[in-house]
């Protein structure tokens, strides 16, 4: 049973005058929905040698680590500032890990060499169904092998990224994350400007799920609710749309 609002601030006044465990032990049980949403939606895409009760564990620990630092005196909800603990504890246990297997970059490379090689010949982009027929594959493994290969990469270069401000500054400056300089402002908007007119390239369909998921940040499965199809179909739509985004942001680049 879930606590009240005054029982709930009740507990917090415990566990913050006086680190109660009982107390702490009921706010994390409130919570841990909390996990189970991040994990679920960035279990998206990912291979299956990464289980969930792995992901779990790494926003457990996010979740306690938000409990421990949280101020309940500031203006911020603990949902929104446990989100950001949370979700940050599961893309850096990502990160430490070596969660994509050997073999399966090693296809993600072949996959791209693939498409390349069938784009050059055919002066157009292909399909991943075109791409399953040619490497006689079923379409949907082609699909699991982007979104892996394509958050592999988003969990790379962000670590790189990071690292490399770290060096450069940490003996001069405090970097604050919150705020960024005019060009990266400007960068940032392009991209975005970019991206909201090749979204509107795609079908209807993959519009909406795109939107229900990173706009709504409902889940597959609710968005499946939603629309009525299975969350397997649902994951195809979102797949395929990142797909076909991919696709027409990569020609723009080429023809910049």
């Amino acid at each position: 049973m879930q606590p009240t609002v005054n029982e709930e601030q009740k507990l917090w006044s415990s566990w913050t005058a006086e680190r109660d465990p009982r107390a702490g032990d009921l706010l994390i049980k409130k919570y841990i929905p909390l996990v189970s949403y991040h994990v679920q939606r960035i279990s998206t895409g990912l291979p299956k040698n990464v289980s969930r009760d792995e992901l779990t564990s790494l926003g457990m620990m996010g979740l306690f680590d938000a409990l421990n630092k949280f101020d309940p005196t500031r203006d911020l909800k603990f949902d929104t500032y446990a989100s950001f603990r949370v979700r940050g504890a599961i893309i850096d246990g990502l990160r430490k890990e070596d969660w994509l297997p050997r073999s399966a970059r090693e296809k993600a490379k072949k996959l791209d060499a693939q498409i390349e090689s069938l784009e050059q010949r055919l002066m157009r982009h292909v399909t991943p169904e075109e791409i399953a027929v040619t490497l006689d594959v079923p379409v949907d493994d082609i699909y699991q092998t982007m979104q892996e290969h394509f958050i592999s990469n988003v969990l790379s270069m962000d670590e790189q990224s990071q690292d490399q401000d770290d060096h450069e500054g940490k003996s001069f400056i405090i970097r604050d994350d919150n705020v960024k300089t005019p060009e990266q402002e400007v960068v940032k908007m392009e991209l975005l400007g970019d991206l909201a007119d090749n979204i509107l390239k795609l079908n209807e369909k993959e519009q909406l799920v795109l939107s229900l998921f990173y706009t709504e940040e409902m889940t597959l499965t609710e968005i499946g609710e939603m629309l009525e199809l299975s969350t397997s179909r649902i994951s195809q739509i979102h797949s395929k749309a990142l797909f076909k985004l991919r696709n027409l942001l990569s020609s723009e680049m080429q023809n910049a």
